[in-house]
């Protein structure tokens, strides 16, 4: 679960739409955002969106965020380049909730192309409320870093 009242997010023009209809469900049920952008359905970078919701993670320790594009390959990657990121691409509930519960992902990667509004924020839902288990998964987590 959360420990910041502020999830960052951020999406290229392929995602906008699915992260403004977020924005707007999780503001309803009390969370705050830091948008990153982008803000229109004109063509982007989708690193140029990525990268400060990654920063944003590593800087608040117990933060989530939500990152978006297309196929949400291309931003899954960006932000996964940051030491301290664990963000996992799902496209179903179960995967979600596997990727707090097993892996302490801090940032879900959402395929805008590929899955519904509905199926988008149940996804985020169960991202935001499940807690890491620990046990027999820290130390699957602990190697995931890269040392050189």
């Amino acid at each position: 679960m959360t420990n910041s009242k502020i999830i960052p997010i951020g999406a290229d023009h392929a995602g906008v739409q699915l992260k403004e209809a977020i924005k707007k469900h999780f503001t309803e049920l009390g969370y705050e955002f830091k948008d990153y952008g982008t803000y229109t359905e004109e063509s982007i970078d989708y690193p140029d969106f990525g990268h400060p919701v990654a920063n944003h993670v590593q800087e608040n320790e117990g933060t989530l965020g939500i990152v978006i594009c297309g196929s949400g390959n291309g931003i899954n990657m960006t932000v996964n380049k940051h030491q301290g990121i664990r963000s996992a691409l799902t496209w179903t509930e179960e995967l979600a909730e596997l990727a707090r519960q097993h892996n302490d992902a801090n940032i879900i990667a959402l395929p805008a192309r590929f899955v519904s509004e509905e199926l988008a924020i149940k996804m985020v839902e169960k991202f935001l409320t499940m807690d890491f288990e620990g046990g027999r998964h820290q130390n699957r987590v602990n190697k995931i870093a890269c040392s050189g």
